[in-house]
């Protein structure tokens, strides 16, 4: 029989989704899969629920129903600073995460050179390969997860065609300054490259940080591809409704790169979150608060637990060190922690390109009550794993 391509067998499955079907075997508190376990706004519900009724249950636009466009335009524009056209500037997507795709393919050639910030959300490696581009990786480093600028010059020198730009930073939480980011923008102009942003945490950012989009820096519009997601902003991860924005020009190439993948997102859910896109800026201001109410909580708890931790500035993940247990595999460890603790996390590898172990990711998008309960067990972790040792 004949075997699969070399292209699927050079990636492995998510690391992050296989955590989940883990935290399912054991009844584990699913920390590792970045879902809220809550409802989104109640207009949005409404308006879905008007959608399944009414419709539209047909085609939408294959680049996004008109009136979803215009009010993505709308928020956008109001946020990013710079005028978004909703018929010249925006793609709507299935998900973020085929926006990132349709992005790579429109800008890169097969042999291209891809620069991706380690570490990195696990789909960006992925998706290189997918597009027959080579993947360079330069490291971020704790405990502010900045990088090194004549690292970072060396691999657009190298003549890397774009950088992926994951801000706030999905599995860190880091937030990139203004002058990182325009430390950024110079390179990218120098060595005329693409940035491919990914900015679905846009919302949710912990005072005093801020974020700055990328796009919106001088010069910079040109030359971004800028993909983000409704899926966090409103606790819809399930709905798949995505976007990208560029100039008209990266907008042809991702029009059709986008049509031949998936056609177009659902229209009935695109109608539904019009809703959602035109909702106050006071919407936004309590999400912030929401979330660094959540993160205080959690950490809280990690502080107890004595695991130490960076403290995210951004997004709703932590990386934690548990280096000190002095186990063999963080996958294995995470295997445990689901099994005997009942709280998935993911292993830290899976975001590195460089060879760590020792870390796991948890996310907070949880209940309170959620939260709590998962703190509380993670306050069991070090007596079972002495108890496990001991045994």
């Amino acid at each position: 029989m004949p075997g699969i391509s070399r292209k699927a067998s050079s990636f492995g499955e998510s690391v992050i989704r296989a955590m989940t079907r883990v935290a399912n075997r054991y009844g584990a508190i699913n920390l590792s899969q970045g879902y809220p376990d809550f409802d989104p706004p109640p207009e949005l519900l409404e308006a879905a629920a008007r959608a399944a009724r009414e419709g539209p249950h047909q085609y939408a636009v294959t680049w996004g129903a008109q009136d979803f466009r215009e009010a993505l335009a709308a928020k956008q524009t109001r946020f990013m600073g710079i005028p978004i056209d909703p018929d010249e500037h925006i793609v709507v997507t299935c998900g973020g995460t085929e926006a990132m795709m349709a992005a790579m393919l429109t800008a890169v050639d097969p042999g291209d050179k891809v620069i991706v910030f380690s570490p990195f959300y696990e789909n960006y490696l992925a998706d290189a390969i997918l597009a027959d581009a080579e993947p360079v990786c330069v490291p971020l480093r704790a405990p502010d997860f900045s990088f090194d600028r004549q690292e970072l010059e060396a691999a657009f020198a190298g003549g890397a065609k774009a950088l992926i730009l994951c801000n706030p930073a999905n599995p860190t939480g880091k937030v990139f300054t203004r002058d990182e980011l325009l430390f950024i923008a110079s390179l990218a102009e120098r060595y005329d490259a693409f940035v491919i942003t990914d900015e679905v945490y846009e919302h949710i950012i912990y005072p005093p940080h801020e974020h700055v989009y990328f796009a919106a820096l001088p010069g910079m519009f040109e030359r971004t591809i800028s993909t983000g997601s409704l899926s966090k902003t409103y606790s819809i991860t399930g709905w798949r409704l995505g976007y990208a924005i560029a100039p008209r020009r990266i907008v042809d190439g991702l029009r059709k790169v986008h049509d031949f993948l998936t056609v177009g997102a659902a229209a009935p859910l695109q109608a539904a979150a019009v809703t959602a896109l035109r909702l106050p800026d006071s919407y936004y201001l309590g999400l912030g608060s929401l979330y660094a109410g959540k993160r205080e909580l959690f950490l809280g708890y990690l502080e107890r637990a004595g695991l130490a931790h960076v403290r995210p500035e951004g997004a709703y993940y932590v990386l934690v060190d548990v280096a000190a247990f002095g186990a063999r595999g963080d996958a294995a460890f995470c295997e445990w922690l689901a099994r005997e603790v009942g709280v998935a996390a993911v292993p830290g590898q899976s975001f590195f390109k460089e060879s760590v172990d020792g870390f796991i990711r948890f996310h907070f998008a949880k209940k309170e009550s959620t939260l709590v309960e998962a703190g509380e067990r993670l306050l069991e972790l070090r007596r079972k794993w002495e108890a496990s040792l001991q045994g």
